[in-house]
């Protein structure tokens, strides 16, 4: 993806300076706690991104997630790609290009967690397809008749939630040496089940975008529930699918 800066870093921080905890520079400081007290960003890892308007507010790349501050923030005018802030010394997360791949689809918010949960079920969904002599990269993470489900969106341009006899279904890419390369996959995975509000990313975390910043976190707390639940469904011979 190819970035500019167009904006010096100490003339811009009006973008990221405000009082009201709503504000993105401020609110993705505290999804970053609470999501490492849940343990989904450890060791740095993974990343938030919230849309305002035509600007982009992303956290940076190998920031403590806990002790993520507001002048850590990079803003991109989301428009032209182009970087109105951008703080000394920091790099920008490699998940911007995903995370613009779910702004280009009306997302307002798109974050990525390495949740162990996340990981577990891509591990156990490639188990069952190697068992069953299909192929690996068409499989998909399925559940239904849980509760649960009823937090997740029935799809774009879909009014309501689905419920609780509907079938859940993530889909699943392959992780790649660098975050970035993801991207076309993940674009792929949004095509094919254009429904999605998440794609899992095997042996490595899940990707969940939303309306807004209040519904994407409801739906990573969500699935975080499912796939939690789903590996310890594993562990009593219990199916994920009637």
């Amino acid at each position: 993806m190819d970035t500019q800066d167009i904006g010096g870093n100490g003339t811009m921080d009006h973008l990221i300076t405000s009082s009201d905890p709503e504000h993105p520079a401020n609110h993705i400081c505290t999804l970053c706690r609470n999501f490492y007290t849940l343990g989904w960003v450890t060791g740095t890892g993974g990343g938030v991104s919230i849309r305002r308007g035509e600007h982009i507010f992303i956290a940076p790349s190998g920031v403590q997630k806990e002790l993520m501050q507001p002048s850590n923030m990079f803003v991109m005018d989301y428009p032209s790609r182009n970087y109105l802030r951008r703080p000394p010394v920091l790099k920008p997360s490699a998940c911007t290009p995903l995370f613009l791949a779910a702004f280009d689809r009306g997302a307002g918010s798109c974050i990525h967690t390495h949740s162990r949960w996340a990981v577990l079920v891509t591990l156990l969904v490639e188990k069952d397809a190697l068992a069953q002599d299909k192929a690996v990269s068409d499989a998909c993470f399925e559940i239904e008749q849980i509760e649960q489900i009823k937090g997740i969106p029935k799809g774009r341009e879909k009014q309501g939630m689905l419920g609780y006899f509907d079938r859940l279904k993530v889909p699943i890419i392959e992780n790649t040496a660098h975050e970035e390369d993801l991207t076309q996959s993940l674009e792929a995975a949004m095509e094919r089940y254009p429904d999605t509000y998440a794609v899992l990313v095997r042996r490595h975390g899940v990707y969940v975008w939303g309306d807004n910043v209040q519904k994407a976190k409801t739906q990573a707390e969500s699935l975080d529930y499912i796939f939690r639940l789903a590996v310890e469904m594993r562990r009593f011979d219990l199916p994920w699918v009637q």
